[in-house]
């Protein structure tokens, strides 16, 4: 629909334009001549209700004209809200769209391509993928996988998971694991949190946080969760949460030690981390791996520790 102002501006321009009477173009937009030739008249008060108005605006950009309509009565302004309503739009007042605050980590330099792990408990990677029970009830999936050797360290499903139960399942790794140089992860909010950086900067851990956007940077989580979805999340349907822990940790333990892989000539992952003995090589030292701020490398923990057999 079009407002009547529009339709008295629409007359004026046809009348111009075409040279045409008043009372031609008004038939034609179906305007009123009455309405055309009527001329609103401001109140005596209007000018300073709009310098008002400007004023609170300015004061409170995220409130809209009902919320200003309700400061100015509350100052005495004996105003309704249509015509409160009339000034804002005239005015062009608008409520800017919410901006929401992006902390974006990330970059392209910590990518698989860039920065590949070197040897066993260089890098780790982590991520979550989500599933439904039988009842459409939440599954969400935590793994942690070493880029190196391919094993799943840990594999654990919850309906929810915070970035506590995510350093809940780390710490269980690390007692038994070790600690690696590197966590390469996206720029999820679990992994993004502050407790996460903290928790990483006193364990020693660096992070690598891909380029916010870019999944391919991640590559070695992408494709273990692909596999993950295609041999077990779209084959099983999970009647509950503790029938998806049971067949999460039988999952798990078989990719690790009865599942050949590709990439590793089509041995197991559990076997391959075994034949590269019981201390990690260093890398070479034209190109040494990259440190987190403040790591120390007399500091990090010794590497080749007992491997990770079943789920945590």
């Amino acid at each position: 629909m079009v407002s009547p102002a529009r339709r008295r501006e629409a007359v004026e321009r046809l009348g111009e334009q075409f040279d045409a009477s008043e009372r031609r173009t008004c038939r034609t937009v179906e305007q009123p001549r009455s309405t055309q030739r009527y001329r609103p008249r401001i109140k005596d008060d209007e000018p300073a209700l709009v310098g008002r108005m400007h004023a609170l605006v300015r004061g409170h950009p995220r409130y809209g004209y009902r919320r200003i309509w309700a400061l100015l009565r509350a100052e005495g302004w004996a105003v309704n809200r249509k015509r409160i309503w009339r000034l804002w739009k005239r005015e062009g007042f608008k409520v800017p769209r919410k901006r929401r605050k992006k902390r974006r980590l990330g970059s392209s330099a910590n990518g698989i391509v860039r920065h590949r792990a070197a040897y066993k408990d260089h890098v780790w990677t982590w991520d979550f993928i989500h599933d439904r029970d039988e009842r459409g009830r939440p599954l969400k999936w935590f793994a942690l996988v070493d880029e190196y050797t391919r094993e799943c360290l840990a594999l654990e499903v919850e309906r929810s998971m915070t970035s506590l139960d995510v350093i809940d399942i780390l710490s269980q790794v690390l007692l038994i694991r070790g600690a690696p140089r590197h966590i390469r992860s996206d720029n999820g909010p679990e992994f993004i949190a502050h407790a996460i950086r903290r928790y990483l900067a006193a364990a020693q851990v660096g992070t690598l946080y891909i380029e916010p956007g870019a999944p391919w940077e991640n590559g070695y989580a992408e494709s273990f969760f692909s596999r993950l979805r295609d041999e077990l999340l779209n084959c099983e349907l999970f009647a509950d949460l503790a029938e998806a822990k049971l067949l999460a940790s039988a999952w798990q333990n078989d990719y690790n030690h009865r599942r050949p892989h590709s990439s590793l000539g089509y041995r197991t992952p559990a076997a391959y981390a075994a034949s590269l003995g019981g201390s990690a090589p260093e890398p070479p030292a034209s190109k040494p791996p990259r440190k987190a701020p403040g790591e120390e490398s007399a500091s990090r923990v010794q590497q080749g520790q007992t491997l990770i057999t079943t789920g945590t």
